[in-house]
């Protein structure tokens, strides 16, 4: 194919064929119009992790000479049958497996390492303390909510499938290019509607989340005494049980 050019974050025919290119190597995005939308951004973004680039969402020469180069579909690391997903925390994509192959590869950002003391979103006088991690170790998804957004203890949080305790994989208006969230995995609002309508990722599917931990920066914040504490764990817990906790 003629080598694609960079385009930043420019409209276009040459933006078009970013996107057909991206779909060809697995990273999702809505649709094939050469509008730089949020799903096209979401995809470069994947695209720039998984190749090791500086994840800016933009389309610069070393990205688009990276998407003419690759030759074939990204990839995790499983190779077992049926449909898998995987949350890699070192690259910050998801990708969902199937018998060894991509489905689709997805942006996202998952605990952010560090302590947290924030008010409950439900509950003002309650304050809520841990530490934002997703846990590695094997999942299976639990239980989830089909419809629209719902009000977690520390934020919003869109159509959730959650697979240990509390945390979820949910849509989210951010997904940066790090670790930011208080342990669940976030993706776009547009990509968990694809999730939810391809059926993808129905209960029970399992989910193998990998990879490091950032460090957390200073001690754990100071609990205030004059109003109710709740403290939030993103340790590993029985998957099966449910938690009205749901980091965002």
């Amino acid at each position: 194919m003629a080598p694609l050019v960079a385009v930043g974050q420019k409209d276009g025919f040459e933006t078009a064929r970013i996107q057909e290119r991206l779909l060809e190597l697995g990273f999702w995005l809505m649709l094939v119009d050469g509008d730089y939308g949020t799903t096209t951004k979401q995809a470069v973004m994947a695209f720039q992790k998984y190749m090791g680039l500086e994840a800016t969402a933009s389309v610069d020469q070393a990205t688009a000479d990276a998407l003419t180069l690759s030759t074939t579909r990204a990839v995790g690391q499983s190779n077992e049958p049926g449909t898998l997903v995987e949350v890699d925390k070192d690259k910050q994509v998801l990708f969902i497996m199937n018998a060894g192959k991509l489905l689709w590869a997805l942006n996202i950002s998952t605990g952010s390492g560090q302590y947290f003391l924030e008010m409950n979103q439900k509950d003002l006088v309650t304050w809520e303390t841990g530490r934002s991690l997703t846990p590695s170790g094997r999942y299976k998804i639990n239980r989830e909510k089909s419809e629209g957004w719902w009000d977690g203890d520390l934020g919003q949080i869109y159509r959730p499938k959650y697979f240990n305790g509390g945390i979820a994989i949910h849509g989210s208006k951010k997904i940066p290019n790090y670790p930011a969230s208080h342990g669940c995995v976030r993706v776009s609002t547009s990509a968990m509607d694809m999730i939810w309508a391809s059926g993808f990722i129905p209960k029970k599917t399992p989910v193998w989340v990998y990879g490091n931990d950032i460090e957390a920066e200073g001690e754990p914040p100071m609990i205030p005494t004059t109003t109710t504490t709740t403290t939030t764990t993103t340790l590993p817990v029985d998957p099966n049980l449910t938690t009205t906790i749901a980091p965002a």
